[in-house]
């Protein structure tokens, strides 16, 4: 066990990158599934008591201290063992801490540890963690560090210490080694340690963040996989370019792929899964000032996205949103892209500009809906998300992906306000989702991560079974299985 405490050495985790990679979605789960699952019985107390002996007079050793912490600091009995000493102290700590006296406080717990058998391993390391707690109301993290540091090294399943030091480690803004001992809290407290998982959580998200910005700066601009980009356009319902019945028709009689050019071709290109060549005939049309010179732009633009170069792309989604002689249609969907762009750079207020546009634009767009509700989901807002998705459903009722992500954000929400009620309505619909759409992945796959948080182990394997064998080549179904 000390290995997966050993928060502040400087070791490599395997174990810990791999969470980064894979954890975050099951992560925003798990943490709504704590909400509901764990509940405390009374305040967060920072100091431990459980170690005192019971047979300690309440007079030995200590004055009582008054709120103001005024209690003046009596001579410990003669008479007492070493280790009673120690817990006078301990006590006499405890009263000035809860006065707000954290000086006082942390010279009695100083006392204590002075006097403490070395052989009371768990009694020491309770006079450590509650002298780490005085220090943090004082934000001496360094300090915190090291005394929960010694606490855990004395008894090496002190979740409380460990759970300290993490915030020590958050505010000195060292994520990975938070990251660690919230993961070690977690798992030591089995999953019901609601603060534990929700700082794990936001570790896994911040440093996602930081890892893909820094990707993504030295990346070499290359296309995604062709499931990868089949899974992106399928998150939209009608966008205007993806569809085979979006303008230009493309029949037999259209002619070969040497015989097409500009947006028709590339058109065609995208239809059977020749993607190389998209862009640069979307380059021709806009060129030549073509018939489909704005789906092009659209067509380029999230080509560009889809690379990852961000930039290349915001040109021509600025200019789509502009043109008010364009479709409605695409320069909502721009607005989408744009909007879901800001958000991937952590800009969250022009993304929710951005979506706030399209609404007024193409207000009985269900795109609109979907894709906001899946912003408000990442910024924790879950009733609105369910508002969102839900009115998305009620513009497309034959969206399956849609169905699936606001069934599941239903669920999400249910943890969150511990309603068994709304939780069991939520698992109602999302095992309807795969009835209604026994073709979408997306809702086994997130039924499968309702069940599997809710301990429905074999169910949600079957589920993660079907999800992997609709779509065998999406990464994201393997991994959620494993």
């Amino acid at each position: 066990m000390a290995e997966n405490v050993q928060g502040s050495g400087g070791g490599s985790w395997s174990k810990w990158q791999i969470a980064l990679i894979f954890g975050a979605p099951l992560a925003l789960g798990a943490t709504a599934a704590a909400v509901y699952c764990y509940s405390k019985s009374g305040g967060d107390s920072s100091q431990d008591d459980e170690k005192t002996p019971t047979n300690i007079p309440s007079g030995s050793g200590e004055k009582p201290v008054s709120a103001s912490g005024d209690g003046g600091e009596m001579p410990l009995q003669p008479d007492q063992t070493p280790l009673e000493k120690a817990q006078a102290s301990k006590n006499r700590g405890n009263k000035y801490f809860k006065a707000s006296h954290y000086d006082q406080a942390i010279r009695c717990y100083t006392e204590a540890i002075d006097i403490c058998p070395v052989d009371k391993k768990a009694d020491l390391a309770t006079f450590y963690q509650n002298r780490a707690a005085a220090c943090e109301q004082q934000g001496k993290y360094a300090e915190v560090i090291s005394d929960c540091s010694k606490a855990i090294d004395l008894n090496p399943t002190y979740t409380k210490a460990m759970f300290r030091r993490a915030k020590a480690h958050d505010h000195n803004g060292d994520k990975l080694l938070c990251l660690e001992d919230t993961t070690a809290v977690c798992i030591l407290e089995g999953f019901n340690h609601q603060q534990g998982m929700m700082l794990a959580d936001r570790m896994l998200k911040e440093i996602g963040k930081e890892k893909a910005k820094d990707r993504y700066k030295n990346r070499v601009p290359q296309l995604p996989s062709g499931q990868f980009i089949h899974s992106y356009f399928s998150s939209f319902s009608n966008d205007g370019i993806s569809l085979e019945t979006d303008p230009p028709a493309i029949g037999d009689e259209a002619g070969t792929d040497e015989e097409l050019r500009c947006y028709l071709k590339a058109k065609k290109l995208f239809h059977t899964g020749k993607y190389d060549e998209v862009v640069q005939n979307c380059i021709e049309e806009i060129e030549s000032d073509g018939e489909y010179k704005y789906e092009a732009l659209l067509m380029k633009a999230t080509f560009f996205l889809l690379m990852g170069q961000a930039e290349w792309a915001v040109p021509d989604l600025d200019q789509l949103i502009e043109k008010e002689d364009a479709d409605k249609k695409l320069r909502a969907n721009a607005l989408i892209k744009r909007g879901s762009m800001h958000m991937q750079e952590g800009n969250s207020a022009p993304a929710m500009a951005d979506f706030a546009t399209a609404v007024q634009l193409d207000p009985d767009n269900p795109d609109i809906y979907h894709h906001r509700g899946q912003l408000n989901l990442l910024l924790e807002k879950v009733d609105e998300a369910v508002k969102d998705f839900e009115k998305c459903n009620e513009l497309n009722d034959d969206f399956g992906l849609a169905f699936a992500q606001h069934s599941y954000a239903k669920y999400r929400l249910s943890m969150l306000q511990q309603s068994p009620l709304q939780m069991q309505n939520a698992m109602q619909m999302l095992d309807t989702c795969t009835t209604k759409f026994p073709k979408c992945a997306e809702g086994f796959a997130l039924l499968a991560q309702a069940q599997n948080e809710q301990g429905l182990f074999a169910q949600a394997d079957e589920n993660f079974k079907k999800a992997v064998k609709l779509e065998p080549d999406n990464p994201t179904a393997h991994v959620h299985r494993g």
